[in-house]
């Protein structure tokens, strides 16, 4: 580090919100060695979603999905993740409970880790209170990640500032059940295809049965169930198609579930081997004591009482008790193609860098992606360095690529990490010296983006790692 660049002759950048996003900001920027501020306003302002003032909270489901790093896009943004020692990742691995192929956790040991470490920082300041409206004007290089539930001020500031109408979608959260009233007379521990993921032994998921009889009795509660009543402000919202609430998913049709969250291949039954269910519920355990279940893709908008009454008609549910029913909350995000440059920077404002959720990408892993790289690009420029952007054949950097001009403006939706987001990939030859065809085809061309990824992304963190020391 050149001597008048010392962390104390430096000044601090500011991060707006100790979510995903903004917590893996402020330990990247902290680790390159630059003073961080870290806003964060709970508890002085409390959301209709959080329920501590921890960071890094995860307000909906506990699971960061497959950590498959070979075969699955969301797998390689992990292993990515981890190489440039990502914050959030090494507290999922402190954290993981079983589940099956994912990477799922216990969301208190997740939030407490992320919290400890980054108060704990002696480069990382926490101011608790909210920033209302734009910065101040000092504030020369801020990150602002404010998640789904950015502050009705700082909300009307920006949309006054980039003069683009807000688009935004609801985000529904899963209800979770205590394991001890869940009947296993009826229920099974099984993952589907026995797969075993971290932390896991193939049976980590708990499976309810349902009959056809049953199946389509339950589409029809779930479809005449009372539901929640929105705001005035809420009515006009569109849903995001990755989370849409169960119901929702009930009208487009009566097999649309069977087909979804409630699939039941992979699975037999060892109460009835030889009956196949027509249904399946799955369970995800969402803590590390194992007490806790999540019901999995059961995000709902239905009334607390309605989702009591219809979940309990569910066999191995029927004494079910909750230790969280499910419920929405209103998620906003920036048009980025538009707004921001290929650094994550304003273009009306340059100081002004966003990270997370309100860029309009989908998912926990990628909200602290990009916060992973929001903040390694604001120390660089603290630092008087340019800031690199991680190559296009990389996770990293086909998610931030997307977000920050390869979507259609025009029809930009929010957007989780996969495969279709790389540029094309040539599959190499098999170990007979032939290119792989038929089956084996899709599963040497993920091979193939994934063994390019992490090359490349190898790449790209050596020169960052050479100028940091």
């Amino acid at each position: 580090m050149k001597e008048d660049l010392k962390p104390a002759s430096l000044k601090p950048v500011h991060v707006i919100g100790a979510g995903m996003a903004g917590s893996e900001a402020a330990w990247q920027i902290a680790q390159a060695g630059v003073p961080v501020v870290l806003h964060e306003m709970r508890p002085v302002v409390k959301t209709d979603a959080h329920h501590t003032d921890g960071f890094a909270e995860l307000v909906c489901s506990n699971s960061f999905r497959s950590d498959d790093a070979e075969q699955n896009a969301v797998g390689l943004l992990h292993e990515e993740m981890r190489r440039a020692g990502s914050l959030v990742m090494a507290a999922a691995s402190v954290a993981k409970v079983p589940a099956g192929g994912a990477l799922a956790v216990d969301r208190d040991i997740f939030s407490e880790h992320v919290t400890a470490a980054l108060t704990a920082h002696p480069l990382v300041s926490v101011e608790r209170g909210e920033v209302a409206g734009l910065p101040p004007a000092d504030w020369d290089n801020v990150i602002v990640a404010t998640g789904p539930l950015t502050s009705a001020a700082l909300s009307e500031a920006i949309a006054s500032l980039t003069g683009a109408e807000e688009l935004a979608f609801f985000d529904a959260i899963a209800p979770i059940i205590y394991r001890e009233t869940i009947d296993m007379s009826v229920c099974w521990f099984q993952s589907r295809y026995d797969k075993a993921g971290p932390g896991g032994t193939g049976k980590d998921y708990i499976n309810c049965p349902l009959s056809r009889e049953q199946y389509e009795t339950f589409i029809r509660s779930l479809i005449e169930g009372e539901k929640t009543d929105f705001k005035e402000w809420e009515r006009n919202t569109p849903y995001f198609e990755g989370c849409l609430p169960i119901e929702i998913m009930a009208e487009r049709g009566p097999e649309t579930l069977r087909y979804g969250p409630m699939k039941p291949v992979g699975l037999t039954n060892p109460h009835m081997p030889d009956v196949r269910p027509y249904a399946v519920i799955q369970l995800r355990q969402d803590n590390a004591l194992g007490t806790l279940y999540n019901m999995v893709g059961f995000q709902t908008k239905l009334k607390h009482g309605e989702q009591t009454r219809i979940f309990r008609t569910i066999p191995g549910l029927e004494r079910a008790e909750f230790a969280r029913l499910g419920g929405l909350h209103r998620n906003t995000f920036l048009n980025s193609p538009k707004l921001l440059d290929r650094l994550m920077r304003l273009k009306k404002e340059p100081r002004l860098r966003f990270a997370g959720q309100v860029t309009g990408v989908e998912g926990y892993v990628e909200s602290a992606a990009m916060g992973l790289l929001a903040g390694r690009f604001a120390a660089a420029e603290r630092m008087g360095r340019e800031p690199s952007a991680p190559p296009r054949t990389t996770a990293l950097g086909a998610l931030l690529a997307h977000i920050t001009g390869d979507a259609v403006a025009e029809t930009f939706q929010p957007m989780n990490v996969n495969f279709g987001l790389f540029p094309p990939v040539e599959i190499g030859l098999d170990e007979n010296g032939k290119r792989p065809r038929g089956k084996a085809k899709g599963p040497a061309r993920k091979r193939a983006y994934t063994s390019r990824a992490l090359r490349d992304l190898a790449g790209w963190l050596a020169p960052q790692a050479e100028a940091a020391e």
